[in-house]
């Protein structure tokens, strides 16, 4: 497992001493508040994560008061874990994972937005002998962690197509990336079970590929962002900007994707993939980020179409039957109660000027 890669905002707020000298000095001498994000499910923090990395790229947090580090944890499983302990102050994870802490575990991890729909996929050799779901008793999936929100999504799609996962096919870890794709072409697993901007890694490395998914899937929230609720009520006022700060993003993501992958090389330099010259590698990334941006759109048209990040009861609603038909819960709870209780709090993390946002994407203007 690669070591765990911590990427943050580290520099002083910055102040107009020669307006106000002595509220200046004040607030130049008052220290950002430190904020932890962990981002479930990856081991290198790349280009397809833009609401979490161009807050800190265009200090949009910093700007809120906050010094914010993003630390990648192998799976959303583990990502919670960490919530729950009170190691980091949110966690980015799958939707059923989610869910499942607060119906299983009784984890009280609240949703403060939703990024991506479900975009999941099991990926095979488009010229090899696989060609339903059918076809994989008695082979081998791979999956980025047994600890990955994906698991549970791969479970339900084998016994959906008459496979029980526990006896039928062996599932096995093989990590992201270019391990995950070593794995099929040496027929080691003779399938690929991950989230859309991977596959579209895996296709940048060359690989033909056919795909199965469940055609419910797009109607389902995934990849979302959570707080403990004791955390959204003792400081709201922290939650509210750090989730502001991720709808501007966003915004600015959808906006000039070009931008962001240049932006996000400049300030993460060790995030730049290898292997080509620049212009193979920029492609690359702008297919990984194309991806993932075609996910944070279905989410935002699922959730209205108006505000970013939005996560409705509804929403959580269907994923919640979803995995009570699959059994991977036992039970249900009010869909409202995995929504962060804070009346009117979308609207006000989306109150900021979005033309400016569009503006400043459209110039890629760090600043």
């Amino acid at each position: 497992m690669q070591r765990l890669m911590k990427m943050g905002c580290t520099l002083a707020l910055c102040a107009a001493a020669w307006i106000v000298p002595a509220a200046a000095s004040a607030q130049a001498a008052r220290p950002l508040k430190k904020v932890s994000i962990a981002l479930g499910g990856v081991t290198v923090i790349n280009v397809t994560y833009p609401w979490l990395m161009m807050p800190i790229a265009l200090d949009y947090w910093k700007s809120e008061g906050y010094d914010v580090n993003v630390i990648a944890a192998p799976g959303s499983v583990q990502a919670v874990q960490q919530l729950a302990t009170g190691n980091v102050d949110f966690a980015q994870v799958s939707s059923n994972v989610a869910i499942q802490a607060n119906v299983a575990s009784n984890i009280p991890a609240r949703v403060v937005m939703d990024n991506s729909v479900i975009d999941w996929a099991v990926a095979v050799q488009a010229d090899g002998p696989m060609r339903t779901v059918a076809d994989f008793k008695g082979k081998n999936i791979g999956i980025v962690s047994l600890a990955s929100g994906g698991l549970p999504l791969l479970r339900s799609l084998l016994k959906a197509n008459g496979l029980d996962p526990d006896k039928d096919v062996n599932i096995i870890p093989t990590g992201a990336g270019a391990p995950a794709l070593e794995a099929l072409r040496s027929n080691r697993v003779q399938g690929l079970m991950f989230w859309n901007a991977a596959i579209a890694g895996f296709e940048n490395a060359g690989a033909k590929l056919r795909l199965f998914r469940s055609p419910e899937w797009q109607r389902l929230p995934d990849f979302s962002l959570t707080v403990l609720q004791r955390t959204a009520e003792r400081d709201p006022a922290m939650v509210e900007a750090i989730v502001r700060g991720a709808a501007k993003a966003s915004l600015f993501a959808v906006s000039n994707p070009e931008c962001v992958r240049k932006l996000h090389w400049a300030r993460f330099p060790d995030s730049k993939p290898t292997g080509s010259d620049d212009a193979a590698l920029a492609r690359w990334d702008d297919n990984l980020l194309r991806a993932q941006i075609e996910s944070m759109k279905a989410a935002f048209e699922m959730n209205g179409g108006k505000l970013w990040g939005r996560a409705t009861p509804e929403a959580f609603g269907r994923m919640q039957d979803f995995m009570l038909d699959a059994r991977m819960i036992e039970r249900k709870v009010a869909p409202a109660t995995f929504i962060v209780a804070n009346e009117g709090f979308f609207e006000r993390v989306n109150n900021f000027d979005a033309e400016a946002v569009v503006k400043q994407a459209k110039a890629c203007a760090p600043r």
